[in-house]
Protein backbone atom coordinates (compact mmCIF):
# COMPACT_ATOMS: atom_id res chain seq x y z
CA UNK A 1 0.00 0.00 0.00
CA UNK A 2 1.49 3.72 -1.17
CA UNK A 3 0.17 7.02 0.31
CA UNK A 4 1.25 10.19 -1.07
CA UNK A 5 3.57 11.99 1.26
CA UNK A 6 3.54 9.28 4.02
CA UNK A 7 6.03 6.63 4.89
CA UNK A 8 4.77 3.19 5.30
CA UNK A 9 6.03 1.03 7.60
CA UNK A 10 3.88 -2.64 7.74
CA UNK A 11 4.76 -5.76 10.63
CA UNK A 12 3.23 -9.13 10.31
CA UNK A 13 3.34 -8.46 14.09
CA UNK A 14 4.05 -5.95 16.72
CA UNK A 15 2.97 -5.90 20.33
CA UNK A 16 2.05 -2.36 19.75
CA UNK A 17 2.31 -0.18 16.70
CA UNK A 18 1.79 3.36 19.80
CA UNK A 19 4.23 1.11 21.38
CA UNK A 20 6.78 1.34 18.60
CA UNK A 21 6.03 4.58 17.33
CA UNK A 22 6.93 5.66 20.83
CA UNK A 23 10.07 3.70 20.96
CA UNK A 24 11.29 4.31 17.40
CA UNK A 25 10.37 8.54 17.56
CA UNK A 26 13.79 9.71 17.03
CA UNK A 27 14.77 7.84 13.81
CA UNK A 28 11.17 7.38 12.07
CA UNK A 29 10.28 10.83 9.91
CA UNK A 30 7.05 12.86 9.81
CA UNK A 31 4.02 11.30 8.42
CA UNK A 32 4.94 7.57 9.14
CA UNK A 33 2.21 5.55 9.19
CA UNK A 34 3.15 1.75 11.44
CA UNK A 35 0.58 -0.64 11.05
CA UNK A 36 0.54 -4.46 12.47
CA UNK A 37 -1.43 -7.45 11.13
CA UNK A 38 -1.36 -8.80 14.44
CA UNK A 39 -1.13 -6.72 18.15
CA UNK A 40 -0.17 -9.21 21.06
CA UNK A 41 -0.98 -5.89 23.38
CA UNK A 42 -2.57 -3.34 21.74
CA UNK A 43 -3.14 -0.26 23.86
CA UNK A 44 -6.59 0.30 24.85
CA UNK A 45 -7.97 3.57 27.24
CA UNK A 46 -7.77 2.94 31.03
CA UNK A 47 -4.99 0.65 30.86
CA UNK A 48 -7.09 -1.84 28.79
CA UNK A 49 -5.43 -4.45 25.58
CA UNK A 50 -7.14 -3.47 22.24
CA UNK A 51 -7.66 -6.93 20.69
CA UNK A 52 -6.54 -7.07 17.13
CA UNK A 53 -7.23 -10.50 15.30
CA UNK A 54 -4.80 -11.89 12.92
CA UNK A 55 -4.62 -9.77 9.71
CA UNK A 56 -8.72 -8.63 9.96
CA UNK A 57 -8.46 -5.13 11.46
CA UNK A 58 -6.83 -2.09 11.32
CA UNK A 59 -4.37 -1.59 14.25
CA UNK A 60 -1.79 1.21 13.07
CA UNK A 61 -0.53 4.24 14.92
CA UNK A 62 0.08 7.51 12.60
CA UNK A 63 3.09 10.03 13.70
CA UNK A 64 2.98 13.80 13.22
CA UNK A 65 5.67 16.42 14.22
CA UNK A 66 3.73 19.47 13.36
CA UNK A 67 5.30 22.36 14.97
CA UNK A 68 2.25 23.87 16.11
CA UNK A 69 1.15 25.09 19.43
CA UNK A 70 -0.85 23.30 21.51
CA UNK A 71 -3.92 25.29 21.59
CA UNK A 72 -4.59 24.30 18.04
CA UNK A 73 -5.43 20.50 19.30
CA UNK A 74 -7.70 20.71 21.93
CA UNK A 75 -10.46 19.06 20.07
CA UNK A 76 -7.90 16.66 18.48
CA UNK A 77 -9.41 13.22 19.83
CA UNK A 78 -12.61 14.32 18.48
CA UNK A 79 -11.44 15.50 14.65
CA UNK A 80 -10.13 12.28 14.84
CA UNK A 81 -13.32 10.72 15.60
CA UNK A 82 -15.05 12.64 12.93
CA UNK A 83 -12.67 12.21 10.09
CA UNK A 84 -13.23 7.90 10.69
CA UNK A 85 -16.94 8.83 10.95
CA UNK A 86 -16.49 10.36 7.95
CA UNK A 87 -14.45 7.97 5.92
CA UNK A 88 -16.83 4.90 6.66
CA UNK A 89 -19.54 7.37 5.38
CA UNK A 90 -17.88 8.05 2.17
CA UNK A 91 -17.34 5.05 1.91
CA UNK A 92 -19.61 2.89 2.73
CA UNK A 93 -22.89 5.02 3.73
CA UNK A 94 -22.46 3.29 7.11
CA UNK A 95 -22.97 5.38 9.50
CA UNK A 96 -20.92 5.52 12.90
CA UNK A 97 -21.88 6.99 16.04
CA UNK A 98 -19.10 9.09 18.15
CA UNK A 99 -18.89 7.72 21.33
CA UNK A 100 -17.00 10.71 23.76
CA UNK A 101 -14.17 10.65 23.41
CA UNK A 102 -12.44 8.39 22.20
CA UNK A 103 -14.50 5.26 20.90
CA UNK A 104 -16.83 5.18 17.75
CA UNK A 105 -19.95 2.85 17.56
CA UNK A 106 -21.83 0.74 15.06
CA UNK A 107 -25.75 -0.28 16.21
CA UNK A 108 -24.62 0.31 20.06
CA UNK A 109 -21.71 -2.06 19.75
CA UNK A 110 -17.75 -0.78 19.84
CA UNK A 111 -16.49 -0.55 16.37
CA UNK A 112 -13.09 1.32 16.79
CA UNK A 113 -10.71 2.74 19.63
CA UNK A 114 -8.70 5.78 19.22
CA UNK A 115 -5.64 6.68 21.30
CA UNK A 116 -4.26 9.82 21.33
CA UNK A 117 -0.68 10.76 22.54
CA UNK A 118 0.83 14.45 22.41
CA UNK A 119 4.38 15.62 23.41
CA UNK A 120 4.99 18.99 23.95
CA UNK A 121 8.13 21.29 25.06
CA UNK A 122 6.41 24.38 26.62
CA UNK A 123 3.53 25.11 24.09
CA UNK A 124 5.14 23.66 21.01
CA UNK A 125 3.74 20.28 19.69
CA UNK A 126 7.04 18.11 19.66
CA UNK A 127 4.97 15.46 18.39
CA UNK A 128 1.41 13.36 17.99
CA UNK A 129 1.25 10.18 17.84
CA UNK A 130 -2.70 8.67 16.99
CA UNK A 131 -3.54 5.27 16.90
CA UNK A 132 -6.45 3.81 15.60
CA UNK A 133 -7.88 0.26 16.31
CA UNK A 134 -10.44 -0.70 13.50
CA UNK A 135 -13.05 -3.89 13.80
CA UNK A 136 -12.57 -4.38 9.90
CA UNK A 137 -13.38 -8.06 8.94
CA UNK A 138 -13.46 -10.14 12.73
CA UNK A 139 -16.41 -11.84 13.56
CA UNK A 140 -14.86 -13.67 16.74
CA UNK A 141 -14.60 -11.90 19.45
CA UNK A 142 -13.54 -13.40 22.92
CA UNK A 143 -16.48 -13.68 25.97
CA UNK A 144 -14.88 -10.96 27.94
CA UNK A 145 -15.72 -8.10 24.34
CA UNK A 146 -18.46 -9.86 22.88
CA UNK A 147 -21.13 -8.63 24.03
CA UNK A 148 -19.61 -5.28 23.75
CA UNK A 149 -17.61 -4.92 20.66
CA UNK A 150 -18.46 -5.61 16.26
CA UNK A 151 -16.83 -5.38 13.28
CA UNK A 152 -17.87 -4.47 9.98
CA UNK A 153 -18.01 -7.65 8.34
CA UNK A 154 -19.85 -8.99 11.70
CA UNK A 155 -23.01 -6.63 11.20
CA UNK A 156 -23.29 -6.32 6.64
CA UNK A 157 -21.87 -10.40 6.53
CA UNK A 158 -19.61 -9.93 3.89
CA UNK A 159 -15.71 -8.82 3.42
CA UNK A 160 -14.19 -4.88 3.32
CA UNK A 161 -11.14 -4.08 2.36
CA UNK A 162 -8.81 -2.52 5.06
CA UNK A 163 -6.21 -0.87 2.75
CA UNK A 164 -9.34 1.09 1.17
CA UNK A 165 -10.26 2.11 4.86
CA UNK A 166 -6.79 3.23 6.16
CA UNK A 167 -6.46 5.31 2.78
CA UNK A 168 -9.68 6.90 3.03
CA UNK A 169 -9.02 7.72 6.99
CA UNK A 170 -5.68 9.09 5.89
CA UNK A 171 -7.39 11.17 3.10
CA UNK A 172 -9.95 12.66 5.66
CA UNK A 173 -7.09 13.49 8.38
CA UNK A 174 -4.97 15.38 6.02
CA UNK A 175 -7.75 17.47 4.78
CA UNK A 176 -9.94 18.05 7.64
CA UNK A 177 -6.55 18.01 10.43
CA UNK A 178 -2.97 17.91 9.21
CA UNK A 179 -3.37 20.77 6.43
CA UNK A 180 -4.95 23.31 8.98
CA UNK A 181 -1.88 22.71 11.33
CA UNK A 182 0.38 23.11 8.55
CA UNK A 183 -0.86 26.10 7.31
CA UNK A 184 -1.00 27.65 10.67
CA UNK A 185 2.67 27.22 11.06
CA UNK A 186 3.31 28.22 7.41
CA UNK A 187 1.63 31.46 8.23
CA UNK A 188 3.35 32.14 11.61
CA UNK A 189 6.25 31.94 9.49
CA UNK A 190 5.38 34.33 7.43
CA UNK A 191 4.95 37.03 9.93
CA UNK A 192 8.51 36.96 11.18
Amino acid sequence: MKIKNYYIKEFNELDSTHKYVKDNIKSLDDKTIVIANKQTDGIGTHGRTWYTGNDKNIAMSILYKPNCNIQKLHTLTIDIANCIKNAIKELYNIELEIKIPNDLLLNNKKICGILTEIHTISENVNYIIISIGFNVNEINFNNEISEKATSLKKEYKKDFDKDEIIQEIIKKLEKEIIENLTSQTNEKLKKY
